[in-house]
């Protein structure tokens, strides 16, 4: 079965599996979901992951991240751009996601990257998704 659209995919099993309070997530690897995953860890959002080799595309295990109380760290995890609907930002457009709380993640010529490191490289690109 091929997915027309494997990033948001990857982001509606994170936040189902927070919501029922799962430990993990597996999801199919792709380049550009490692490189979401990659971006949520650095950032604090989840607490690691594992790319797993299988005869096929291969398998991201994502570990997600809960408060002493239980609760998921990732409030709300939205998609922005879809394959339908492009969205592109300059660096001076970037959303602020809850006032710098939450972060943006964008495709960019220099890789995957939050809008934080965006901000910094003066660089922009495709908003793929916001998180808080």
């Amino acid at each position: 079965m091929s997915l027309s659209d494997p990033i948001a995919d990857m982001l509606t099993r994170v936040r189902n599996a927070g919501r029922v309070g799962k430990p993990e997530v597996t999801i199919a690897s792709s380049k550009a979901c490692r490189g979401v995953a990659a971006v949520l860890k650095e950032e604090g959002f989840i607490s690691d992951f594992d790319c797993i080799e299988d005869d096929k595309q291969g398998l991201l295990k994502i570990r997600l991240k809960y408060t002493p109380a239980g609760d998921h760290i990732i409030n709300e995890i939205q998609r922005s751009s879809t394959p339908g609907r492009r969205m592109y930002c300059g660096v001076d457009d970037l959303p602020k996601v809850l006032g710098g709380m939450g972060i943006s993640i964008l495709s960019t010529s220099k890789g995957i990257l939050s809008d934080r490191q965006c901000r910094k490289e003066n660089i922009g690109g495709e908003l793929i998704c916001t998180v808080s």
